[in-house]
């Protein structure tokens, strides 16, 4: 047998002796067979004195509960000490000792073992406390150890709070399943890939966490060790480049401005919907390719490129400028040039186009309004002052004495001037509200409406002579009866005014057509027509065709404005001594509110 067999006598005074030991006892103990059986008490004597306290307490318990007697300690085996396993049974009592019968093992190579394990245990729980990664070992679902990042992330003050606890009392109840799952493929050898699962803390709060899991034999028995790695920083971290990305994608999907992203030779990488809206080319056609190649003229290709000079000098540029529509329509446009930098190396461009075509519209049209104000006051003030400067002229004429002239005739040329005047303030008055009313939308009756200005017009000379021809639709039309009003009138007024004096039947034809979309308005008369070189002025401001009348000279003027604004167009002929027609075009706006 590998132990020594044994039979120890025990009296109840005195000191104990072997009376059998087996012949092995020299190889494994180290002590002489004789030696142990002539000694009295020898247990002592090869015990070591440290371990004697265990060995008696041992002992004694064994003896009182009557047990079996086991005991580990260390004894001297020649110059060495080894460790001895030994188990004894009580065989028989007599009245003077105690027989026990038993077994002595050499357990030293197992206890080095032990040692060693243990050794390496600690060192192995004083590595996993310095790591920087939350490290854990679990048996059956409950925690054996932890190391103090582990604590950290689940905001414990120490150890003691988590080791000893159920795994699935720190775990958030979605991912119970998932764990419980991976627990039993790990226990059964099995390899699995990382997993993202989320931890309650103690203070319930929540950890994102990447737990890798792995068997490991801890303390001689099976277990499995976990390492969780904290992502609630970073996940919180891209949430918000995520938010960040979020916000920049729909600032510049939902921007009103025209912007477009080049990278750093030029090429487009992305453009935004009011792009397309503003040039007309496709996302498709632009991607990866130059810019410059579309939307930049030809004379400017060299402006073209400051994009390309703003990426190396990486500043900040804004020009106004005009680019091409794809459908070489001239687009006026305020760019906007910031380069986009990468660890201070610049990587794109991002570019804002800014559409002033309408302001420019707006400048373009203000000067010709400033210019017609230029011209608006000197003909107010020389229109208004000549018919006042012949009425004084009259008026000091008829006051002189001596003077036997008929004061009816006196009064009858005031009467005229003053009429004039009326005229012109009425018309500059109509202007004025041609420019600020807004446009109304209610049913014209067009016969009506005539009807009703040829009564207004009657006191101009020379409106009874007019033959009047009119073919008008019944279908209903919709649009600003103020301003179509103002239309009919001031041409139906010139063709009275411009009738031909050498003729007996002066005409004024007036035909309309109306359906859903629109209306269609002719006028006609036989008068003096109009000069082929003053055609292209008659709808200038206070620009007179003819000296036949006295007119403003805004007539016109105001007919083309109010056919603009009511969204129309027209067209007008004319030939010397035959007459005049124009030929006018008014959306019906039945359908608008």
């Amino acid at each position: 047998m590998p132990g020594v067999l044994f039979e120890y006598h025990l009296p109840h005074t005195g000191r104990g002796v072997f009376t059998y030991v087996s012949p092995r006892a020299d190889e494994i103990l180290g002590i002489s067979r004789d030696k142990l059986l002539m000694d009295e008490d020898p247990i002592e004597s090869f015990i070591l004195p440290e371990d004697v306290p265990s060995f008696q307490k041992t002992y004694q318990q064994s003896l009182e509960a009557g047990k079996e007697f086991h005991w580990e300690g260390r004894v001297w085996a020649g110059n060495n000490i080894i460790w001895l396993q030994v188990a004894a049974s009580l065989s028989s009592t007599e009245e003077t000792k105690q027989i026990w019968h038993g077994l002595m093992l050499d357990v030293t190579d197992r206890k080095r073992a032990e040692q060693t394990q243990s050794e390496s245990d600690q060192r192995y729980k004083a590595l996993l406390d310095q790591m920087p990664l939350g490290v854990a070992v679990h048996r059956e679902g409950k925690l054996l150890f932890v190391n103090p990042h582990a604590c950290q992330i689940m905001g414990a003050m120490n150890k003691s709070q988590l080791e000893g606890r159920e795994i699935l009392d720190l775990v958030h109840p979605d991912y119970h399943s998932r764990v419980m799952e991976r627990i039993k493929k790990v226990a059964a050898g099995e390899q699995v890939a990382p997993a993202e699962e989320k931890l309650i803390r103690l203070d319930g709060t929540i950890a994102v966490v990447e737990v890798h899991a792995l068997p490991v034999i801890y303390e001689g028995q099976a277990a499995i060790q976990i390492v969780v790695r904290d992502r609630s920083e970073e996940k919180r971290a891209e949430r918000e480049i995520r938010l960040q990305e979020i916000f920049f994608t729909q600032l510049f999907a939902g921007s009103p401005m025209a912007i477009i992203m080049l990278d750093n030779r030029g090429n487009v990488v992305k453009v935004n919907d009011a792009f397309e809206n503003l040039f007309g080319f496709t996302r498709e056609e632009l991607l990866n390719r130059s810019l410059n190649d579309f939307i930049v003229p030809e004379h400017l290709t060299n402006e073209g490129n400051d994009l390309d000079t703003l990426i190396s000098s990486k500043n900040v540029v804004r020009f106004e400028t005009f680019r091409l529509h794809k459908n070489k329509t001239r687009v006026n446009v305020i760019i906007y040039g910031v380069p986009v930098q990468m660890e201070n190396e610049a990587i794109g461009i991002f570019g804002t186009y800014v559409d002033i075509t309408e302001r420019k519209r707006v400048e373009e049209e203000l000067k010709i309004r400033n210019t017609e104000l230029d011209n608006f006051v000197y003909k107010v003030s020389h229109d208004l002052r000549a018919p006042l400067s012949s009425i004084r002229g009259l008026t000091n004429l008829a006051a002189m004495p001596g003077n036997t002239d008929s004061p009816e005739e006196y009064l009858k040329l005031i009467g005229q001037k003053v009429d004039q005047l009326d005229h012109f303030i009425s018309d500059i008055l109509s202007h004025s509200k041609n420019l600020k009313m807004e446009v109304t939308n209610e049913r014209i009756d067009f016969r009506k409406m005539i009807e009703q200005i040829f009564v207004d017009l009657n006191y101009l000379k020379g409106a009874q002579e007019i033959e009047t021809t009119l073919s008008i639709d019944d279908h209903a039309f919709y649009n600003d009866p103020w301003r179509v009003a103002e239309i009919m009138r001031n041409l139906i007024s010139n063709a009275i005014k411009y009738r031909r004096f050498t003729i007996s039947n002066p005409k004024i034809r007036i035909h309309i057509s109306v359906d859903h979309r629109e209306a269609f308005m002719e006028f006609s008369d036989n008068g003096i027509g109009i000069d082929p070189k003053s055609l292209t002025r008659i709808f200038e401001m206070f620009y007179r065709a003819s000296g036949q009348s006295e007119g403003s000279g805004i007539g016109l003027y105001i007919v083309k404005n109010a056919i603009d604004k009511l969204g129309g167009h027209m067209q007008v002929e004319s030939e010397m001594n035959k007459g005049t027609t124009f030929r006018i075009t008014l959306p019906n706006r039945i359908q608008s509110p």
